[in-house]
């Protein structure tokens, strides 16, 4: 338990580290474009951790009890020493993350964490660990509970899922060009920024940790194209440099319709349909986004 401790600490100063060093340098070029870099940015994500880290110290989550269960009433007892094991592992693992990653996307109640991450308006590697302080305590992490259910130790899948966050460090980066084969299976910076894009064209795409492969078998692949650049950060761009804003704004939007819905059928809707979603049919989900913008690009065929 030391040595994971202490390995957890070592990753988490290389990613500040790195980081940082990738905003300076960002921050010296925009300088000589004349530009302002967003240090505030850097600081909401730097707040972001150090809140989680006191998070941490809670003994409160939603996933606790799920794991406890699922652990109890497991089906086998899998040991991890082998090479076929820790293939599987991390097949199943990858598996779990590409679910927990679009139900995050489509569920409302998991996007008002998530979309903290997809808060910052420019991506660096500072957004890779901008991951929402009421993660932990909703425990996002039940998605993981299948593979505890399986035999697996919860200690060994919550540290796979740490080593599938910790790769997908380096995917929050627009200077690494596309990887040629290496797109077919893994998921790369290209595949990474569009799905941080907010561009109608590449919502809600490419889901995947480490592997990309589940998108594809799943239908969520969209390519990065070079005639639509991604466009960073939310549908609605946050501004907020307060980092309790950043934390809690869409908290108390979700709260704000289920408590205005008109009813307990509408509430629940607000909290377990996409985001965007409304009663009425007329909110802004991807899907109507999309047809909104597919008219639009009808009507500007049909003017020429």
């Amino acid at each position: 338990m030391h040595s994971l401790h202490k390995i957890t600490l070592l990753a988490t100063v290389f990613v500040v580290a790195i980081s940082l060093v990738e905003a300076f340098f960002l921050a010296r070029r925009a300088r000589q474009q004349g530009k302002a870099y967003p240090w505030h940015e850097m600081g909401l994500s730097l707040a972001d951790m150090a809140g989680r880290k006191l998070m941490a110290l809670l003994p409160l989550s939603l996933a606790t009890p799920i794991f406890a269960l699922a652990w109890q009433h497991r089906i086998f007892t899998v040991e991890i020493n082998s090479a076929l094991a820790v293939l599987l592992l991390f097949l199943g693992q990858e598996f779990c993350y590409y679910w927990y990653h679009r139900a995050s996307h489509r569920i409302r109640f998991f996007w008002a964490t998530h979309a903290v991450h997809h808060s910052p308006n420019e991506l660096t590697l500072g957004t890779a660990y901008r991951l929402g302080w009421t993660g932990k305590i909703l425990g996002a992490s039940m998605f993981f509970a299948p593979l505890v259910w399986l035999g697996v130790r919860p200690e060994v899948v919550l540290s796979t899922l740490s080593l599938n966050l910790l790769y997908q460090f380096w995917l929050h980066t627009t200077w690494i060009p596309k990887l040629g084969w290496f797109e077919k299976v893994f998921n790369t910076p290209s595949a990474h920024r569009v799905h941080h894009a907010s561009n109608v064209d590449y919502l809600d795409a490419n889901y995947g940790g480490v592997l990309i492969i589940f998108d594809r078998l799943f239908g969520t692949y969209v390519e990065e194209r070079e005639d639509e650049p991604c466009r960073y950060g939310l549908v609605h761009p946050t501004t907020t440099h307060n980092p309790f804003v950043n934390q809690f704004e869409h908290w108390i939007g979700l709260g704000k319709d289920m408590i205005n819905a008109g009813g307990l059928l509408n509430a629940i809707g607000y909290l377990l349909m996409p985001p965007g979603w409304a009663p009425d049919g007329k909110g802004q989900t991807t899907e109507v986004l999309r047809q909104q913008q597919a008219m639009e690009r009808a009507v500007a065929v049909s003017a020429r």
